[in-house]
């Protein structure tokens, strides 16, 4: 009888899960599972605490699940990816696996992990897929057989093979009539910090459930409700995303269900775009594995010249720049281990564009408390918003973060909850309370801006441009 081994990743789930549903299929084959967990490559990547929490909350429930079909999961725990190889070669060695299944990962130091390990592993047959993505990379590109740089024409053009066939989803494996005998809670050696569940599915079954009721009752009012935080306006489905609780299909197909003229514009469209750029900076990764190191994609923009003010990044990091959207966005994020979309662009380009920040200093802190950290989201993001990536924003283009607080928090809802010392100050005043508080003697238990906006943006165009002629 053939051994299966199916290795688990960053796709935990039971549920479309190929290389699951592939190890599986034939019956006569036994099926093992295997997660081995890589603290010290986590504390060089920086995962965030209540990211690690997640993910072992959602690990105890696969492992749950997997025994309820027959499949135990063999638990181990080494320092790295390095020792994640020899690992995965001596489990095969101990359980006679035949076929080894597992779902491609597209970063470059994983990439390079599962490159070793097929050649170090000559008498298994090693099966990868493209799970993590409704389409694989390099089946969206140019007439010239390049990937896509503007994020329009690949979405376009995304849209069009998705017209042509969409991706389907594969079935959770049937019991396989094993007895799996009890297995003791699993803990890994990392720091976790608690995260609320009732927000952020902890499990695969709560994430279904949140993804039906979203594209049930919010979908269709996402392109209205998405920019404004004090609204209850977006998925909060990127955690279940980034750890694989569900696949993109997923949100495809019970996207279509709900709203089925999101393929053609219609209700729906702009969280689709959403999907659609999660799967354009994946790609992007693939073609260009320099954006996994540092890197930007705008090569003459490492030629900026970075201001290192530890002051001005300590307001940034804990909320006391004396700008309040700015400030209530970080405290989110700080105390709950999430942002809003709208508030990562204000937030990012505050970092870069009024403090002159490197925005690998900001990528790396957002890395380092998002529960729905994603080294490809996280990086396009950063660098659309610094003006060094494909796709981003010019760099002359700097968001003003008054007006964008006036714009998407008018009265200052989202502000207050973040910033209790505001409390008392008038909504026409909110976002720039020290006007009020000065003209009607009140002291504020507040900070003054820590950077005045218009010459912050002088500098910065400066700086930019200075940079662009070097």
């Amino acid at each position: 009888m053939p051994t299966h081994l199916v290795w688990f990743r960053a796709d935990l789930r039971v549920h479309d899960n190929i290389a699951l549903a592939a190890a599986c299929r034939a019956q006569h084959a036994k099926v093992l599972a295997l997660f081995i967990a890589t603290p010290e490559q986590w504390r060089r990547h920086d995962m965030a605490p209540r990211q690690a929490a997640c993910l072992r909350s959602h690990l105890n429930h696969l492992q749950q699940a997997l025994a309820e079909k027959g499949i135990p999961l063999i638990y181990d725990e080494v320092s790295d990816f390095d020792a994640q190889v020899k690992k995965v070669q001596a489990i095969c060695a101990q359980h006679e696996v035949s076929h080894l299944f597992y779902n491609y990962q597209y970063e470059f130091n994983e990439q390079q992990r599962d490159r070793q390990l097929e050649k170090t592993l000559t008498e298994v047959v090693c099966q990868g897929f493209d799970d993590s993505v409704m389409l694989p990379p390099g089946s969206v590109m140019t007439g010239n057989r390049e990937m896509y740089k503007v994020f329009t024409p690949f979405k376009n053009a995304f849209i069009k093979r998705l017209k042509e066939s969409l991706p389907e989803c594969v079935a959770a494996p049937a019991n396989r009539e094993v007895k799996v005998p009890p297995q003791t809670d699993i803990q890994f050696d990392y720091p976790q910090q608690a995260f609320d569940s009732t927000r952020f599915p902890d499990n695969e079954k709560a994430a279904i459930a949140q993804l039906r009721h979203f594209c049930k009752h919010h979908a269709g009012e996402y392109e209205t409700q998405r920019d404004f935080p004090a609204i209850e306006g977006t998925s909060r489905l990127s955690a279940c995303l980034a750890l694989g609780a569900l696949s993109p299909r997923q949100c495809l197909h019970r996207l279509l269900a709900e709203q089925p003229q999101a393929l053609d514009g219609g209700a729906g469209a702009v969280w689709l775009n959403e999907l659609i750029w999660r799967e354009f900076y994946r790609h992007l990764m693939t073609y260009h594995p320099e954006l996994c190191k540092h890197r930007p994609f705008i090569r003459w923009t490492d030629k900026v010249q970075w201001q290192a003010n530890e002051a001005h990044l300590e307001a940034w990091q804990s909320g006391q720049t004396g700008y309040p959207i700015v400030d209530a966005a970080m405290r989110q994020l700080n105390e709950t281990g999430w942002m809003h979309n709208r508030l990562r662009m204000i937030t990012a380009s505050f970092l870069v564009k009024d403090l002159l920040i490197d925005w690998r200093t900001g990528e790396r802190y957002f890395i380092s408390q998002l529960i729905d950290g994603d080294l490809a989201a996280n990086n396009g993001g950063w660098q659309w918003a610094a003006s060094t990536g494909t796709d981003a924003a010019p760099y002359f283009r700097i968001f003003n973060p008054t007006t964008q607080g006036q714009r998407f928090d008018a009265t200052g809802e989202f502000i207050r909850q973040w910033l209790p010392e505001l409390a008392d100050v008038p909504d026409k005043a909110i976002h720039e309370p020290w006007g009020w508080a000065d003209k009607v003697g009140k002291t504020l238990r507040y900070p003054r801006p820590i950077v005045d906006h218009k010459q912050a943006r002088v500098a910065t165009l400066a700086a930019y441009e200075a940079a662009r002629k070097a």
